[in-house]
């Protein structure tokens, strides 16, 4: 219950700022079940644990961090026509509903297929490029890559194909919704191999 209260009062923060946000009352997973079903689980599975390697696995993610991406989507502050119009017919009360629906649900492990990548994440994720000023993603994202709830989002598990996407994406400003532009700016010091190297490991963290 705590919880959920905790949830509501951080989302609707987020969201206190968006013309078309209404008061919210607590978190209700049963009001999340429908719209997972007719609308998010096609991409992202019923339990978040999406297996298109292209669509983030949601499942444990931080509820304040998909509210906010759910939100930017809705805004256009980040940019995805697909997004967008499934975003786009949600209210404040369904963005926080289905935070804690997704965050509730249990990750499946997930595994690196590429031993020799995984070594070179591993020192990326671990101690960052020292030569680039690239820090270590474990400073923010936690060494076992669970990150910290409102900050910085859970990365373990997740599909190493859709993190080099977001690295990408952000290193050439088409996702720039991170406000104080830290992940743009670390982005931009990092070339494709080592954005995959760094996604490899993080696919295999639990």
């Amino acid at each position: 219950m705590l919880l959920f209260r905790t949830v509501a009062t951080l989302a609707g923060a987020i969201l206190a700022s968006l013309a078309w946000a209404q008061p919210a009352a607590k978190p209700d997973l049963s009001r999340a079940q429908p719209i997972v079903t007719k609308v998010c689980a096609a991409c992202h599975g019923a339990d978040g644990n999406a297996v298109i390697p292209g669509n983030p696995v949601l499942a444990g993610q931080h509820p304040e961090y998909v509210v906010k991406q759910l939100a930017d989507f809705k805004s256009g502050e980040r940019k995805s026509p697909v997004m967008a119009g499934m975003a786009a017919p949600l209210s404040a009360q369904d963005l926080i509903d289905l935070g804690s629906y997704f965050s509730s649900q249990k990750p499946k492990p997930g595994a690196a297929k590429d031993i020799e990548l995984v070594k070179t994440g591993q020192a990326i994720y671990r101690g960052g490029i020292l030569a680039k000023a690239v820090p270590a993603c474990a400073s923010c994202h936690l060494a076992n890559g669970v990150g910290v709830p409102i900050q910085y989002p859970r990365l373990a598990g997740q599909h190493a194909e859709y993190t080099v996407l977001q690295l990408q994406q952000f290193r050439s400003g088409e996702r720039a919704n991170d406000g104080n532009k830290a992940m743009r700016t670390i982005a931009s010091r990092m070339d494709d191999q080592e954005m995959k190297a760094a996604a490899e490991y993080i696919s295999g963290l639990r």
